[in-house]
C-alpha cells in the first residue's frame, strides 16, 4: 500500500491498482507500464516535478509520449521560468523514488497542472508511487485531489 493508494481508499475515490513486474533496465518507467499493462499512450502520464525561478516546486503531469514544455508550464504557473528539479528535492518534497512519483499522496502538497488531453478522457493512468504499480482514475478525481489546473503544457 503506497500514500497514494491509501488516500484514494480513504476518500473512496473509484480507482483500480494495475500491477507489473518492473525491469530496472527499462529507458522510460511510462512507456514500460503502456508496453506491460498493454496500454493507450496517451491515457498514461508521467508525474514531472519542476523547479521554478521563484524557488518553489510545482507537478506537471503529461501524456508519457509527450515532452514536457518548460515554457507553457512556466506560464501556466504564472512564472517566467521553469526547469527539472534535482532528485534530491524531487525525493524530499514527494517522499517517492524517481520512476515512482504519484501526483498523489505526497509529502508536501505541490501547485499541480494536468496536461489539458486529460480533460477528454474517462479514465488516465498515473503512478501509484512505486515502480510496477499503476493507478487508473478519473481526471476530474485527480484534479480534485491534487486541486490542479488543466493547461496545454507540452512541446
Amino acid at each position: 500500500m503506497t500514500p497514494a493508494i491509501t488516500l484514494l481508499t480513504k476518500k473512496r475515490i473509484k480507482h483500480k491498482v494495475l500491477k507489473y513486474e518492473h525491469d530496472a533496465s527499462a529507458s522510460s518507467y511510462g512507456l514500460e507500464a503502456v508496453e506491460k499493462l498493454q496500454l493507450d499512450a496517451n491515457c498514461v502520464f508521467k508525474t514531472l516535478v519542476v523547479s521554478t525561478d521563484k524557488g518553489t516546486l510545482a507537478v506537471a503531469i503529461v501524456p508519457v509520449n509527450n515532452k514536457l514544455s518548460e515554457k507553457k508550464m512556466a506560464k501556466a504557473l504564472g512564472t517566467k521560468k521553469v526547469v527539472m528539479a534535482k532528485s534530491e528535492d524531487v525525493i524530499t518534497s514527494t517522499g517517492y523514488v524517481l520512476g515512482g512519483v504519484s501526483p498523489l499522496g505526497q509529502k508536501k502538497r505541490l501547485t499541480t497542472v494536468i496536461h489539458d488531453s486529460a480533460e477528454a478522457l474517462s479514465a488516465i493512468y498515473v503512478s501509484a508511487g512505486k515502480r510496477g504499480l499503476e493507478l487508473s482514475l478519473s481526471p476530474t478525481s485527480l484534479s480534485m485531489l491534487t486541486q490542479a489546473a488543466f493547461a496545454d503544457i507540452t512541446a
